[in-house]
């Protein structure tokens, strides 16, 4: 006769009632919960904070004061995605666990307890595992976390874009790829789109021309198709020509420039399309590689359909480490209060200052962006936006998944 299974402890029974019940919680009573478990394991109180969409401040769930996340304990453990612990002058201790989905940052799990234990640091490990899963599977449709992580009202072209970009952050054990989006509440026409696929990494900047809810939709309807041909099996010389031709189509008086590109992760294999965008900066080791990834001038999309020449492809072989930057005009144009640009250079400078510190790529592009707006006294004239890919693999590149784009 086969042995009869364990009781399940309370830690356990707690786990196994959220994994089965979490994900049909009311957003409202996910801290409840997680405040629940901490208290029903004697491990102390808890508290659920997410980042705003700037990633300037953390919003308690439960309604309390935000934390800046900038100079503050619960602050360091959201940038460098490791637990702190502080000392509350001989009234126990205050745990800071950071929320993390994949490499998507979410915020940080408070705990207050009286001692933290090898068993109390595992749970609340789990826990803060589970809590980013939750959120992750909510926060697309519920407004409480939207409404809860907002600082000011949002524009009806920003609302609209933001509905169709996807995870700031997306990565691998081998790459990782990054992107910040500026004015948060009013952007026009800028937008990026990144996925992974099969050893594949897919991604693009948008810059659609205009400051309206029409150059959103454009930016819009370019991920649409970038995304619609990509799953319909397309490569990338299908990819841009279709975009071209959806344009054409159906917004035949808009156009936007972009950077559409492809990654083979395996080989480190780099194919990329420029239509009439700033090109691409690749940074090795301490310093871009000058003019590395520049090539001869494209239409816009929207424009190539027109001219009934086929798209040029570039291909580039990354080294291990590389960093490759996109980013819209709105980036090195940006002016500060004496009119002075940002401009490439100091960007550049800034993102190796930052890998040179070891910061990660989402911290780097951050406090990158947050640089950019401090210039600006936090006014932007025009949208900005940032992404960097990562490509570190763990050992030497495989011959294996290289193909033509």
């Amino acid at each position: 006769m086969a042995d009869e299974p364990s009781p399940l402890n309370e830690g356990e029974r707690l786990i196994e009632e959220f994994l089965t019940t979490g994900r049909t919680l009311e957003p409202a009573d996910v801290p409840n919960l997680a405040e629940r478990y901490t208290r029903s394991l004697g491990i102390g109180t808890s508290t659920v904070y997410l980042a705003d969409i700037q990633q300037r401040r953390l919003f308690p769930l439960d309604g309390g004061d935000c934390v800046q996340i900038d100079g503050t304990m619960a602050g360091w453990a959201f940038r460098t995605g490791s637990l702190r612990v502080t000392e509350d002058l001989g009234d126990g201790l205050t745990a800071w666990f950071p929320l993390v989905d994949g490499a998507e940052r979410l915020g940080v799990l408070r705990v207050r307890t009286d001692t933290l234990s090898a068993a109390a640091l595992r749970h609340c490990r789990l826990l803060a595992a589970m809590l980013a899963m939750v959120i992750t599977s909510k926060r697309d449709t519920s407004d409480s976390y939207a409404r809860g992580t907002r600082a000011q009202e949002m524009s009806l072209p920003a609302e609209m874009l933001r509905a169709f970009l996807p995870p700031r952050t997306v990565c691998t054990g081998e790459v990782i790829s990054t992107a910040v989006l500026e004015p948060a509440y009013d952007l026009g026409g800028d937008a990026f789109d990144h996925s992974l696929s099969a050893g594949v990494l897919h991604a693009a900047v948008i810059d659609a021309m205009g400051h309206d809810l029409a150059s959103g939709l454009t930016a819009a309807v370019t991920l649409a198709g970038c995304r619609n041909a990509r799953r319909n099996g397309a490569d990338l010389p299908e990819l841009v020509a279709s975009i071209d031709e959806a344009l054409t189509r159906w917004l035949p008086d808009r156009f936007a420039t972009g950077v559409l590109l492809r990654l083979d992760i395996g080989t480190g294999t780099l194919h990329w399309s420029n239509c009439g965008h700033p090109p691409p900066l690749l940074i090795r080791g301490q310093e871009v590689v000058k003019d590395a990834l520049v090539t001869a001038a494209e239409p816009p999309l929207g424009l190539g359909a027109l001219t009934g020449t086929p798209r040029r492809i570039n291909t580039a072989a990354l080294e291990p480490g590389d960093r490759v930057l996109l980013y819209t005009d709105g980036v090195v144009e940006a002016r500060g209060a004496r009119r002075e640009l940002f401009g490439l250079e100091r960007f550049a400078d800034f993102v190796i200052r930052a890998t040179a510190a070891g910061e990660s790529a989402p911290e780097s592009l951050r406090r990158l962006i947050h640089a950019l707006l401090d210039n600006q006294d936090s006014t932007l004239t025009d949208d900005a936006t940032i992404m960097m890919i990562e490509w570190q693999p763990p050992g030497p590149p495989s011959a294996a998944g290289a193909r033509e784009p």
